[in-house]
């Protein structure tokens, strides 16, 4: 199973220092039923596409809660065995955890497809959606508004062998 975790770049770089993405339980996005049945699509990149959106939007929350990091989304793509995967139960039908998985074992970085990271032109935008994400959730439209600009943003596609640039590590 194809799953998107949520990162910023700090976290990214502890993961190439350490070799893992986690030990688990953590928590990612995939291609769910309930993401499948809100997305009412059977296109898989399409519905790839909305996992990896609902990771940036988990990464964007992280932001929120770092201030001191760099203002960039960070979202791995990796592979993992179907049985480590799995969507919460209990939050199925929760539109806040539509793709949601939780991720039950360790995953080495060396799994990676792929990482998918703002470029610094988006920078701006998402320092102004990670500040407006409380208002946005307590339903302040203008709120949303600011970060719906940073989703503007398309995340950038990198090789895992451009994570040692990415993270400041390279030559």
């Amino acid at each position: 199973m194809r799953v998107y975790v949520p990162l910023t770049l700090p976290g990214l770089a502890e993961a190439y220092k350490t070799g893992e993405l986690g030990s688990g339980p953590f928590v990612a996005y995939a291609v769910t039923p309930a993401l499948r049945e809100w997305y009412v699509s059977d296109d898989i990149e399409e519905l790839e596409y909305a996992a990896l959106n609902r990771a940036a939007l988990a990464s964007l929350r992280l932001l929120a809660i770092e201030p001191g990091v760099p203002r960039r989304r960070v979202v791995v793509a990796v592979d993992v065995p179907d049985r480590i995967a799995s969507p919460d139960p209990d939050r199925g039908l929760d539109q806040a955890a539509l793709g949601e998985v939780r991720v039950s074992g360790a995953v080495a970085l060396a799994r990676a497809a792929a990482v998918h990271v703002d470029a610094d032109d988006a920078e701006a935008d998402v320092t102004a959606a990670a500040a407006a994400l409380g208002a946005a959730d307590a339903g302040d439209d203008d709120a949303q508004f600011v970060v719906d600009g940073a989703e503007d943003h398309e995340l950038l596609w990198f090789a895992t062998q451009e994570i040692p640039n990415l993270v400041g590590q390279g030559d």
